[in-house]
């Protein structure tokens, strides 16, 4: 049996399923993939969020739904890492890197500053804005709980591109998945 390709999440998408009270259903939204977090984002970004912290540990001990992947890397990555990380946060940098050395999927949705870098290194990508494009065509959730979900994100102080899911298009990549 070949081992599931993984979507690596990055904090901004872990804290949207959080503050959108979703977490649970990313599993449901691609079952084919195994949903996963960097050591190095746990701990240096999402612990730092305190309503994240019970939310995510309880997914990591009791759900076991999001794996954690530990951030060790070789000589090459870290000096790409360094590189990113002065211009970038540590979490969409890492990840980055990771993926771009394991092929896996990356979930962020700082695309200003991860856009150009996937698309040159090809690794395929997916924002929180495509992730709940996928939740309503799978029939995960409806589009009515897409547009409270955007309502409950925007209301806590995080963005999104729009306010109601129907005014997302998605790119033809996120299609194939």
């Amino acid at each position: 049996m070949s081992e599931k390709v993984k979507i690596l999440l990055d904090s901004d998408v872990v804290i949207h399923f959080i503050k959108g009270g979703c977490l649970s259903l990313l599993p449901d939204i691609l079952p084919a993939y195994q949903f996963a977090i960097l050591d190095i984002v746990l701990d240096m970004e999402l612990r730092k969020h305190p309503q994240t912290c019970t939310q995510i540990d309880n997914h990591l001990r009791i759900l076991k739904n999001i794996e954690v992947l530990c951030w060790n890397p070789d000589y090459e990555m870290m000096y790409e890492y360094n590189v990113l990380a002065q211009t970038l946060g540590v979490g969409e940098s890492a990840s980055m890197i990771y993926c771009k050395y394991h092929p896996n999927v990356l979930a962020s949705s700082n695309l200003r500053d991860i856009k150009d870098y996937c698309e040159h290194n090809q690794i395929t990508y997916l924002s929180t804005m495509d992730l709940l494009y996928l939740a309503c065509h799978r029939k995960v959730m409806t589009e009515q709980e897409c547009d409270e979900f955007i309502t409950d994100v925007l209301r806590q102080g995080s963005k999104l591109p729009v306010r109601r899911l129907s005014l997302f298009t998605p790119r033809a990549e996120v299609l194939s998945l």
